[in-house]
């Protein structure tokens, strides 16, 4: 008998275990249901339609702490099937990745078509039937069989996989089937932040920046960058997807703390006053002391600190100095409400996990209902960790699902 496989979901989670099924069990008939005109649409137009595949962090335990939602989880299955694993994968149908120097892993070619190809090939390759414009209407139990219902047309499957994203629609059904869903809120978003500090230096950017939300637990460091709307750069999406349902709660309405240097507010008064000691005649706004801050932002520092654009260092007195250390160190700035991270549009939310068995993602309510990528509640930063979530889940599902 030929086991009837019903996948919804054309994205990098359903093609993944449309392909590891079928390799390892060429004894299914598998069907994947795309409601859209095209299938792979976050693969085609991820990282800046270069398509960032994975991260090349090779040890499980300090991948799974780039998810805010779901470490706990994935640490077993990225025991089975890992960054490396994927990067294997990949290279081995004809596809050369590259690390580059934020730990991004890329085709070589910069085009996501590369990683697309190798999907849409293996899929026609193995007689993967993929059904476009099929939207699920319904799905149900019927004896040992799920029945699916489509605007075009009805299945049966031995073994159904809904890999349909953040798709509120299916996550209804699910609902009607008993499971849980926590709602979603937005994760990777950029903070809304009017400021005269950082107003008109739309561009500028700091390396390396400690963020905090203030009256939470919630802190990040790293890249910062200043935008025509507030702050966005990794520090900022990291410190969005750790705190999407605290911020959701406070309405986006909230206050953030930046330490510009990433170093102790007393430490950076006493080098202030080591530099004043040196430079008494020099004006104070002219040069950035600190490398790590850009001149635009330094004189708007400077200004902020109340000290005159005149001023030399020899002016400038204790008060003020601290004024500056202050703002360098633990500046507060107002936010009011988020943009999306154009790139990157993901939710937390999704099935709970406490109703998914890990070693086969298959659903402890249900037997032969098994799920995969965003559709559960998983998610991560930026950075291809989203990607590496559905290489996994699809890994381990297909596996499971070729099961006879």
């Amino acid at each position: 008998m030929q086991q009837k496989i019903v996948i919804i979901g054309g994205g990098a989670a359903g093609f993944f275990a449309a392909i590891t099924c079928a390799e390892n069990n060429p004894n299914t008939e598998i069907i994947i249901l795309e409601r859209g005109k095209e299938v792979l649409q976050k693969v085609k137009i991820s990282g800046g339609g270069r398509c960032n595949v994975t991260h090349a962090c090779f040890d499980p335990k300090e991948l799974c702490e780039f998810y805010p939602r779901g470490n706990k989880e994935l640490l077993g299955p990225f025991h089975q099937f890992m960054t490396g694993d994927t990067m294997q994968w990949f290279e081995d149908r004809g596809v050369e990745l590259k690390i580059e120097a934020d730990n991004r892993v890329f085709p070589v070619s910069n085009s996501s078509q590369s990683i697309m190809d190798v999907l849409l090939n293996s899929t026609t390759k193995l007689g993967i039937d993929t059904k476009l414009n099929h939207k699920v209407e319904s799905f149900k139990k019927v004896g040992n069989q799920w029945s699916i219902i489509t605007n075009k047309g009805d299945f049966i499957a031995d073994k159904l996989l809904i890999a349909s994203g953040s798709n509120t629609k299916i996550w209804e059904m699910l609902e009607k089937l008993g499971h849980t869903i926590v709602q979603p809120v937005p994760s990777l978003f950029t903070f809304k932040i009017n400021d005269k500090r950082i107003k008109e230096i739309p561009g500028v950017s700091v390396a390396n920046a400690t963020v905090s939300i203030i009256n939470s637990e919630f802190q990040t460091n790293g890249p910062l960058l200043i935008t025509h709307w507030g702050m966005s750069g990794p520090a900022i999406l990291k410190l969005s997807a750790f705190g999407a349902r605290f911020l959701a709660e406070k309405d986006y309405q909230y206050n953030v703390e930046v330490n510009w240097l990433s170093k102790p507010t007393q430490h950076v008064l006493e080098t202030l006053k080591g530099i004043r000691k040196d430079n008494q005649k020099k004006q104070i706004i002219i040069k950035s002391v600190f490398p790590a801050i850009p001149k635009r932002l330094w004189e708007n520092l400077i200004l902020a600190s109340e000290i005159k654009r005149e001023s030399k260092w020899a002016d400038v007195s204790n008060k003020q100095l601290e004024n500056l250390s202050n703002q360098l160190t633990k500046g507060i700035f107002n936010a009011n409400g988020k943009s999306t991270f154009k790139e990157e549009f993901v939710t937390a939310g999704g099935i709970d996990l406490k109703e998914v068995n890990f070693k086969r993602f298959e659903s402890k309510l249900h037997s032969n209902l098994f799920f995969a990528g965003e559709v559960l509640n998983i998610d991560a930063v930026t950075g291809g960790f989203n990607f590496q979530n559905a290489w996994t889940g699809g890994f381990i599902v297909g596996n499971s699902m070729a099961e006879n």
